[in-house]
């Protein structure tokens, strides 16, 4: 999506704006910044909704005991569903933002939330059939597409000096709604017991209308948001393309799959209870959503190419801490490497995020360097990094499907997720040589005009 001052289609109705100029410092500081603000906190409420919802079987498997007559394998079935859909959805959800206008979809987006919750509520009993259980869950999935229409939305607000800051807490807040749920859902067990599911989603149902209320009422549609299925096109040629996506199915697909599995391992590796699981879970969630901004800071500073190479080499180390505390059945050693493993995936989110904008601005700056429009040049930068954000959080998103999966097959095979721990380890190695060989290494300088080679100190 882009964001320009000559809008093709004029829009009527005090919702709309015709003109938004958020680069030019005047417009910005008198004008854009208030208006700016005021939808991304409306929007970092709608998403955090989307995100609990999106979660939402992480946290009613925890109810589910011996007389719904599931396996552990059809809970992490179970889990997986909305995670597949969900990252599905966050392509056309990132194009429904020009198409619907922000405020319109934010509202649909929300209202829709209610569809998998009420049938959440209707279905939630022993002897619903597994097939039933999916196809509610399935529809889920909605929650995790708020994600791409959210960010999508509030990029187009604010000038490129402000976006790290104001993403980062979109991304943030948004993420903070896995915590949420989580936490809701152990204070529920923990005094209403495991047979009350559904006043969990007694709560969340009015949540949701509230979410949509506030996004007609505070929020706004930009005229001069277009769609924009050239950027996407040409984005996807880019071989960065896919090895950034590829390093945020390991920061933000570890964080949502790790998300909805934390509580059923504890519960199958470990014979912990749903309150004693449900006690700690929502801690990994939780901090892993803090840690998110301190990735974008710290990227700031240090580079987000060096900042992801060290966070997967940690995420490698904690994984390993996990093989040797499952073999030696020690749950605190556990408990604390899970933990700063989330944390972890946080720092990730927050860094390869910034090194999305970072990547197509070296290639800006290299083309200007030889005579290309600078204007021209930049704008594109900011077009195929919007773009690159959309796909890259679909293919990400993708990442929880993957855990959840070799979880269930894991548990399935070995009665212990030691398997798909190993299968992790190997798979965050494989992320930081990648990072390390395609943006940390010194290029020759006639690499860097062609192939995957780029000045890898400047990302």
């Amino acid at each position: 999506m882009t964001a320009d001052a000559a809008p093709q289609v004029q829009h009527s109705g005090k919702h709309w704006i015709d003109h938004w100029e958020p680069e030019d410092a005047g417009f910005w500081e008198s004008t854009g910044k208030k208006i700016a603000n005021r939808n991304l906190w409306f929007s970092i409420f709608s998403e955090h909704i989307g995100f609990s919802i999106w979660s939402l079987w992480s946290v009613m498997v925890l109810f589910m005991g011996p007389k719904f007559g599931l396996s552990a394998s059809d809970k992490f079935l179970l889990v997986s569903t909305p995670t597949l859909v969900g990252s599905i959805l966050r392509l056309p959800y990132s194009f429904a933002v020009a198409k619907f206008g922000g405020r319109n979809w934010t509202i649909i987006s929300a209202l829709l939330l209610l569809i998998p919750t009420v049938a959440a509520a209707i279905v939630m009993q022993p002897g619903t059939s597994l097939g039933t259980f999916l196809i509610v869950a399935a529809f889920g999935g909605v929650g995790g597409g708020n994600f791409a229409s959210s960010m999508t939305n509030i990029n187009t607000f604010y000038p490129e000096k402000a976006k790290g800051m104001a993403l980062g807490l979109n991304a943030g807040g948004g993420n903070l709604g896995v915590a949420a749920i989580q936490l809701v859902g152990l204070l529920i067990i923990g005094t209403a017991g495991a047979t009350a599911p559904r006043i969990v989603l007694y709560i969340y149902i009015p949540l949701i209308v509230i979410a949509a209320v506030c996004a007609a009422q505070f929020m706004d549609n930009l005229s001069t948001v277009r769609a924009d299925n050239k950027g996407m096109r040409e984005v996807v040629k880019d071989a960065h393309s896919w090895v950034m996506s590829f390093l945020y199915i390991g920061t933000f697909g570890s964080f949502i799959g790790f998300s909805f599995a934390f509580g059923l391992v504890l519960q199958n590796q470990f014979g912990r209870t749903p309150l004693q699981a449900a006690a700690v879970t929502f801690l990994g969630p939780l901090l892993g959503s803090f840690s998110r901004p301190v990735g974008g800071w710290l990227a700031d500073r240090l580079g987000g190419a060096k900042v992801t190479f060290f966070t997967f080499v940690g995420m490698a180390v904690a994984t390993l801490v996990l093989i040797v505390a499952s073999n030696s059945k020690s749950l605190a050693l556990f408990t604390i490497a899970f933990i700063v493993l989330f944390v972890l995936t946080g720092v990730g989110n927050g860094s390869t995020y910034k090194m999305i904008p970072a990547i197509f601005r070296v290639k800006a700056k290299a083309a200007i360097a030889e005579g290309a429009d600078e204007a021209l040049e930049l704008l594109k930068a900011r077009k195929l990094s919007g773009a690159l954000i959309g796909l890259a959080g679909a293919i990400g998103a993708l990442g929880g499907l993957f855990i959840n999966l070799a979880f269930r097959q894991s548990f399935a095979d070995a009665k212990s997720g030691v398997p798909a721990f190993v299968g992790f380890l190997i798979f965050y190695g494989l992320c930081f040589v990648v990072t390390w060989a395609v943006y940390l290494r010194k290029p020759a300088a006639e690499t860097s005009k062609r192939g995957l080679a780029i000045a890898g100190a400047e990302v």
